[in-house]
């Protein structure tokens, strides 16, 4: 389970986002970030048990994001992240297809999984299986626990106009205008706190698998 003690961390980085509270509170920063990484240990471990392609030895460390911001090129300059992320797929956090996050925040925590802004080649890809494979992907989207946990894919990355080589009247059209494939769930605090959070984190996991098999297949 995740801590208490990792969730107020985070709040109180928000609260004094710099290099000079952080120093001070670097061991809090160590024991929220080994919190994690025992979560993901227990979280890879059950994951391992219904998805093959993640391996139930794979290090935990591996997949727990870094706090530091990268600020080069952004104009909020706090240097530290308010959360913590977990990103598990074949090759750990970095991967540049289809994988599984975990967002633990004090206020705003979920899991979610698929793939976000894939690069062009991807995006194609995606988008043809939808295509071809339509009735395959209206039966993983229409099951009733992928609907119990996530309703529906993700909008928030939409194009404005229809995708080149489709139609408009593409009965498929809303999800082909998408930018990023990914179905998120939210998390109460309480839950990742609790003696039931990486069974409730699995059952999450588990009803995402069909559609994260649906990505792996079109992109490789």
């Amino acid at each position: 389970m995740i801590k208490d003690s990792t969730f107020e961390f985070l709040q109180a980085v928000a609260a004094n986002n710099n290099r000079e509270w952080f120093q001070l509170n670097k061991a809090r920063y160590e024991d929220a970030r080994a919190n994690a990484i025992d979560f993901t240990r227990e979280v890879i471990k059950g994951l391992s048990a219904f998805d093959p392609l993640i391996k139930s030895d794979m290090d935990p460390a591996s997949c727990v994001l870094r706090i530091y911001r990268d600020i080069r090129f952004s104009k909020d300059k706090t240097p530290y992240k308010t959360n913590i992320g977990i990103g598990i797929s074949p090759n750990g956090r970095n991967s540049k297809g289809p994988g599984y996050y975990i967002h633990l925040h004090p206020e705003n925590s979920f899991i979610t999984g698929g793939c976000w802004m894939p690069e062009a080649g991807l995006l194609k890809a995606i988008r043809q299986e939808i295509d071809y494979n339509s009735s395959e992907f209206n039966s993983l989207i229409k099951d009733p626990d992928f609907i119990k946990y996530f309703n529906d894919l993700d909008r928030e990355d939409l194009l404005k106009t229809t995708p080149k080589g489709y139609d408009a009247d593409h009965p498929f059209i809303k999800y082909l205008k998408l930018k990023s494939f990914t179905a998120s769930h939210d998390v109460n605090r309480n839950i990742f706190t609790s003696k039931d959070s990486i069974t409730h984190t699995l059952e999450v996991l588990k009803a995402l698998l069909p559609f994260i098999d649906f990505l792996r297949n079109a992109v490789s």
